[in-house]
This record gives structure tokens, sequence and C-alpha cells, in this order.
């Protein structure tokens, strides 16, 4: 089986590497390839990893490139985490939108609008080289916003399941409050891609008896601590938002916290330093500690799940993916892309049935939907009105003042990237 890690440099990828050694038997990788344009951080990157698969005894060989076309051929499947423009694309992304009083944010709003437009264009031409050479191969999008990503890859015809960390990180948490197996812990999470409820927590299955109202009684103030969001709202609710849902039960208070701190992307880059740093210590052949502080925790188990499972080889049958919601949530078209739990195999992912979704919830969801159809179409066509009824109609904005002067920050900030402009 080969493999291909597009964005193989990225700092992130040692932890990927770590759970391809350890869950080798699900996921039996014979090659796997981490390509990336930026050799230096390569060449780094891909020695530690070599070092860990032969840590852990991994038969498997590593290789990198700089060439995409030599990266894709024969692969079975396709991992996508790259970041167009890198952390000084970020930067800009976390830091303008704070000038209209908008959360600055790189997969929300604003930022998250900006990240989309130079992001499409770039992975569609990968996916379209993929295609070309092995039309057979799944393409795992971990490239944000996931939601957006995952539905031009799916609008265009490819075979394409998106991932994100936010589930199976609440799965471990769960786990450890109820002193149960990760795997015993089933979410009954609905919701789009950076903007899910957990309406339901069962141990054992879609079919075991819902725990959330215990876990809220028992655990309540330590998930409200962990969301940072008060006990009183999640006891209002009766469910558990994911972080993300913080950008719009406390905008204001979050935009003044962001105003008065560094940027977490000035952060990571600080991170992303010293960890490339360590990476270049040859005596190192394990992930560090420091890299857990990076993001993107438990990515490497979710990965080897979706890909042993579309690949045809385990994989656990229920995983939370983001698929077409094909009448799943009836308030939202078709081809909507949703993120709940799925059936998942080698034809694809499968939404489960959800139960009627409040609609608190799905009036916000019907809301971001609209955003993002959007603002696809901006990033496929362009111009400056696509721009700004997308920042017009993200509930994150709605005013046409923020909307025309965040519509002009855009473009001013991201010249380079969009073809049009």
């Amino acid at each position: 089986m080969k493999l291909t890690v597009v964005g193989g440099g990225s700092t992130y990828t040692p932890e990927l590497v770590d759970g391809f050694a350890r869950l080798r038997d699900t996921l039996p990788i014979e090659e796997l390839v981490l390509m990336d344009p930026a050799e230096d951080r390569l060449a780094l990157v891909g020695g530690l990893s070599r070092r860990i698969f032969a840590r852990q005894d991994h038969p498997g060989r590593i290789t990198t490139t700089t060439d995409l076309d030599r990266a894709v051929d024969g692969a079975d499947a396709v991992l996508l985490q790259l970041r167009v423009g890198g952390q000084a694309a970020r930067e800009q992304d976390e830091t303008w939108p704070l000038d209209c009083g908008c959360v600055g944010q790189e997969t929300t709003g604003a930022g998250g609008l900006a990240k989309a437009l130079r992001t499409v264009p770039v992975v569609l031409d990968i996916a379209d080289r993929v295609r070309r050479t092995n039309p057979d191969a799944w393409i795992i999008d971990f490239t944000n916003p996931v939601g957006i990503v995952t539905r031009a890859l799916l609008e265009a015809g490819h075979k394409a399941v998106g991932l994100c960390n936010v589930a199976i990180g609440l799965q471990r948490k769960f786990a450890a409050l109820l002193g149960v197996e990760p795997p015993e812990v089933h979410l009954d999470h609905v919701g789009l891609n950076h903007l899910t409820w957990e309406t339901g927590v069962r141990v054992g299955g879609p079919e075991a008896e819902d725990v959330l109202p215990g876990l809220l009684t028992d655990h309540g103030d330590t998930i409200a601590s962990d969301l940072r969001l008060p006990p009183a709202l999640l006891n209002n609710l009766g469910v558990i938002p994911s972080y993300y849902l913080r950008y719009y039960y406390a905008h204001d208070e979050v935009v003044r916290e962001l105003r008065t701190k560094p940027s977490r992307a000035a952060e990571v880059a600080a991170m992303e330093r010293e960890l490339l740093t360590m990476y270049a210590d040859p005596a190192l052949d394990e992930k560090p500690k420091l890299l857990a502080k990076r993001g993107g925790a438990y990515y490497s188990e979710a990965a080897v799940d979706l890909a042993a499972a579309l690949l045809g080889g385990g994989g656990t049958p229920y995983q939370v993916v983001n698929a077409y919601n094909r009448g799943t949530l009836p308030f939202l078209p078709d081809d909507a892309v949703i993120e709940v739990q799925a059936a998942v195999g080698a034809k694809g992912a499968s939404p489960l049935p959800v139960s009627p979704v409040d609609p608190l919830y799905a009036g916000l969801m019907a809301n971001v939907t609209a955003y993002e159809h959007l603002a696809l179409e901006a990033a496929l066509h362009g111009g400056r009105t696509r721009v700004f009824q997308a920042l017009l109609s993200h509930p994150l904005i709605g005013q046409y003042e923020y909307a025309e002067a965040l519509t002009d920050r855009l473009i001013a900030h991201n010249r380079e990237h969009l073809a049009w402009a």
C-alpha cells in the first residue's frame, strides 16, 4: 500500500507517522511518501519520520519529494494537510478582521474565508493530478476549512472524505471522565465542520443508553472549563458544543481577548521553529512532547482509522467524518457537507440517521451552510462581489459596513494568492 501526505513537511507529520507506526496492523503501509515544496523542512521532518519507523520496527519505507506528480503516482490514498501561504498568511487571517471588531480566526469568519479562497484552487489542482495517475485513489482532506474544501472536492467528482480531530478529541476526554476505553464511546455528533454539537454520548455503540445528562451533571464544570464557556450555558443547552462555538456564543468576549494577546499564529510559528530544531537532532527517534501543544491531537489515530476503512483494511465501522448531506439533515441541501457519524467502507462514507435537530442549532447550521455555498462560489469563480456576499452572509459578520471593509482587507492581504485580483 502506498500512501502520500501532501504537506508532509508540516511539523504535524511526526504525529501522523507515529500513528502509522503504532497502528501498522490496521493500516499496513509499504511506502509512505511525504511531499512538500519546502525542501529544508521536508528534509528535517523526513529524517525524523524514518527514525520513528525504525525505532518501532515498521517494515515500510519513507520517501520524500518536492515533486507532486511523482508523489501521488500510484498512491492508494492521498492525505492533504497543506497551508497555502504558511503561518504568515495565518497571522494575517487572525489579525486584520479584528480591525472591524470581528473574530480573527483561520477557519471561520473573514479569516476562514481568506483561507478558503487561497486553498480551494490549489487543492483542486492536486486532486486533478491524483485522478490522472490513479482515479481509484481516495483523498482524505485535513486541510482547513475542511467543510468548504471537502465540498469543493466532492462537487468536482473526486473520491474524497473530510476529516477533523474535534470529535476524536472529545471522545477521548469523555472516555477519561467516564472511566471507559475510548472505542467504547459513541458520540451523537451533528453539525458542520467546526460547528458541531454532541447531542448524545453512548457507551457501547449507537444503540446504547445516552449518558450525556449524567456526564453534564457529574462533570459539567470540567467540560465547561475546557470549552471556556459557563457551566450554566451547557446546562441550559443540554448538549455539549465544540469549542469553536465559543466564537459564536461569546463573540465580543473573544474579540476583546484576541486584541490583547499575541495571535495563535505567532505562538505556533515560534513552536514550529523549536520543533524543527528538535527534528534536526539525529538522536531524536520519537515525537517530542512539545508536539502535543502544536494542535491536531489524535489526528494520527483518526487518519489511520479512516484510511484503513476506505482501503478495506479494517478501521472502526462508525466514524465522524465530513461528507455529503444527502437528506441526513432535511433542513439542509443534499449537497451540503455535514460532519456526523457515518458508516465508512470501501465505497466511502454514508452518514447514519440523525435525530431531529433543535431549531437553536438547525438555524445556525443553515446560516453557515449558506455562507459555505457562497464562499465556495467565491473560491471557484472569484470577484469582489462574491467575496462581499459571502462575508455579508456569515453570522459572525452580517453588517454591510463590516462586510465592505473586510472585503477590501481580505483582497489586499491575499492578492498574491488570488488569480482574479
